[in-house]
């Protein structure tokens, strides 16, 4: 038998079990290079938010920080409502990447996750700007309120679903976030309907007026571009131009907007990039540009 092991502080291993004699042989490491004993363990976590609806996530604290409380980073999946798309108990190279730098990092899995049975998936119909944000922010008190973290060094970060959260994070609570970092984001609901590709694939315009809505104030309520004067984060953004997902028209909008309010956002665009930034060299830049701007926002150890 072929037998993969892997945890929240392994990558994966692989070995060939002899069911004859029950031994097992090693044969190969997904990154043989990382020594699991640096990494920081997740700590599965769960509480109850104040409309009495249980959450679950994972907070892991970095391993090698002097900080009684490490900044933290909030990190938001994407999705929202598909397949697959909730956080995990698994190794995530974002999450031990943000760790080793010092930061503390919290993931929950808002409603509307996937996983948690259909009923708590539905919670999040038509709430992406509403109880789904709420979630996240009594996620970040919680860790705050529990003395795991520095209250007064939290950034939040996201892609796709997780981008538009972080900026709608920043415009819902804008005392709580010191930056927001929005990776190929949605900031203007409408744009889902006219720029997307989602309308023009099978059942999409259904999907997208199933869990959105077509009710334009709140279409509009729920955009964080209509509410920049809000944001008191400071704010990075990342796009590819040729993301047909979620065009890179949200982040031009979102920058010119954020401009026009006096305000100085970081902008990434890769012209060869589409919904997610692959190409190595540009994944370099991506993450360097990332852990300076949160050094500069909130200080890891």
């Amino acid at each position: 038998l072929l037998v993969h092991v892997s945890s929240d502080i392994n990558p994966g291993e692989y070995y060939l079990f002899q069911r004859d004699t029950l031994k097992a042989k090693f044969l190969w490491a997904n990154a043989s290079w990382i020594d699991p004993r640096t990494l920081s363990k997740m700590m599965p976590v769960q509480f109850n938010t104040d409309d009495d609806v249980t959450l679950n996530g994972y907070l892991t604290l970095p391993k090698h920080t002097t900080a009684k409380k490490p900044p933290l980073v909030v990190m938001i999946h994407g999705g929202p409502h598909q397949p697959g798309t909730r956080d995990y108990w698994e190794y995530n190279p974002e999450v031990q990447l943000m760790a080793n730098e010092g930061y503390a990092v919290l993931q929950v899995n808002y409603r509307g996750s996937y996983g948690y049975g259909d009923e708590f998936r539905k919670k999040g119909y038509r709430e992406w700007g509403g109880k789904m944000i709420d979630d996240i922010t009594f996620a970040a008190n919680w860790a705050i309120d529990k003395g795991y973290v520095d209250g007064n060094s939290v950034c939040v970060y996201g892609a796709s679903y997780g981008g538009y959260a972080a900026l709608m994070s920043a415009v819902k609570a804008p005392d709580l976030y010191k930056c927001a970092i929005g990776y190929v984001g949605i900031y203007d609901l409408n744009f889902m309907f006219t720029e997307s590709d989602i309308p023009n694939s099978w059942g999409g315009k259904e999907y997208l007026q199933r869990v959105l809505g077509n009710d334009p104030q709140q279409l509009r309520a729920f955009s964080p571009l209509y509410h920049v004067d809000k944001i008191k984060a400071n704010v990075m953004l990342i796009h590819g131009s040729k993301d047909t997902r979620v065009p890179e028209v949200n982040s031009e909008a979102l920058y010119n907007a954020l401009k026009k309010q006096g305000k100085t956002p970081l902008y990434l665009k890769y012209k060869q990039a589409g919904h997610g930034v692959y190409d190595e060299q540009n994944r370099k830049e991506l993450y360097q540009g990332l852990l300076n701007f949160l050094a500069r926002n909130i200080k890891g150890a």
